[in-house]
């Protein structure tokens, strides 16, 4: 098992609120990995402009550091911003981080005509180089290059990785932080492996198990698309599956349920657009889970959701007040976010819901799969 924490908040915050959720969640993982996904950022020191590219990893030798300096320069990219974290080496176990990097890029001046798609594929294609190149020599670590977003992952407790990268000086602030603190069952510590996972734009963490990865896994890579890579974990293919979903598919967010744990036929049958349904499920059979999963995510206009499958044995709550929400996978880590919030309004999903908070976050909507199918496009 995991745990899992969000907060979405229209006024940025510290991301050492929610690690202190995750302090509250510590029984729940061994310290063998923590992942922080920050977006909507705001730094003290730097007046960031929406829009820019954000890059994020761990370069572990200046050789690794030059490689990238010069990849993206040969890409165009001029740098702005170098984020220089606080960082106290003795709490970090790992030896071998000679730079833990968060950089804002100047887009390259031969994106001007470019549709967003073109520049959304480049972003992901330069993501990949760096990622690769770093596999060669296992010297590069490559998390996310992407606007307005910054990725963090370390091997060791939350708040000690909080600590040792100096996360409660309030330099870094954003609108949404996922965390995970990752319990190594199934494989050995990489930290490509730790969640959260995220590819244009779309990211998600997962506290469960996806017996179902090794079809889904292969499914995905057959459909060669560029991204659909890597599969550490067997948590990774649920961000990939919400891009096919929203990006490919161009279905609104909902159908995300419908696609990973859809009804069953004879609930289809009394469904008002089951014959649609029983269409999507039958299309989309090879991306169904075997949980026992609980997820959440965030969208790049800064909607956040939570779902879990029908074996409901990974339960999750979310509550919170207008502007500010909190998810978690136990009630004192919602607490430890929002502790003077009206529990009343508090909320633990079913099988068959997904919570989604929408991006003006003043309230959180309660979906059910036996609802009409949304007409909306999703973002």
């Amino acid at each position: 098992m995991c745990r899992l924490s969000m907060k979405t908040a229209i006024e940025p915050f510290s991301p050492y609120t929610v690690l202190q959720a995750m302090e509250a969640m510590q029984e729940g993982y061994d310290g063998s990995g923590l992942g922080l996904l920050l977006r909507g950022m705001k730094f003290a020191d730097f007046n960031y402009q929406a829009g820019e590219p954000v890059l994020s990893g761990i370069a572990h030798s200046e050789a690794a550091l030059h490689r990238l300096n010069q990849m993206l320069q040969d890409r165009g990219y001029t740098l702005k911003y170098d984020h220089e974290f606080q960082v106290r080496p003795e709490l970090i176990e790992a030896k071998d981080r000679h730079k833990y990097f968060l950089r804002v890029y100047k887009q390259p001046l031969a994106w001007k005509d470019w549709s967003q798609e073109q520049v959304d594929d480049e972003l992901m294609f330069t993501r990949l180089a760096l990622r690769e190149d770093g596999l060669r020599d296992n010297d590069l670590t490559v998390f996310s290059f992407w606007p307005d977003v910054a990725i963090i992952k370390e091997v060791g407790w939350p708040l000690q990785v909080g600590d040792a990268l100096g996360l409660a000086d309030n330099r870094i602030t954003s609108r949404i932080c996922m965390a995970q603190g990752r319990q190594n069952t199934n494989y050995g510590i990489n930290l490509y492996a730790c969640h959260p996972f995220f590819i244009q734009g779309i990211g998600t963490m997962t506290n469960g198990e996806n017996t179902a990865f090794v079809p889904i896994k292969e499914y995905l890579t057959g459909l060669h698309r560029p991204g659909y890579v890597g599969y550490q974990s067997d948590s990774e293919v649920f961000a990939h599956i919400l891009h096919y979903v929203t990006k490919e598919l161009k279905l609104p967010l909902e159908a995300y349920k419908h696609v990973i744990t859809p009804l069953k036929t004879e609930e289809l049958e009394n469904h008002p657009q089951g014959r649609f349904l029983r269409g999507l499920r039958d299309a989309c059979r090879r991306m169904i889970i075997d949980g026992p999963n609980c997820v959440m995510g965030s969208m790049p206009d800064e909607t956040c959701l939570m779902l879990m499958d029908t074996k409901k044995m990974r339960p999750a709550t979310i509550g919170g007040r207008p502007g500010e929400w909190a998810m978690a996978s136990e009630m004192c880590g919602v607490d430890a976010m929002i502790p003077d919030r009206d529990k009343s309004l508090d909320f633990q999903p079913m099988r068959e819901n997904t919570v989604i908070v929408p991006a003006h976050r003043k309230e959180f909507v309660i979906w059910s799969q036996f609802d009409p199918y949304p007409l909306h496009q999703a973002a």
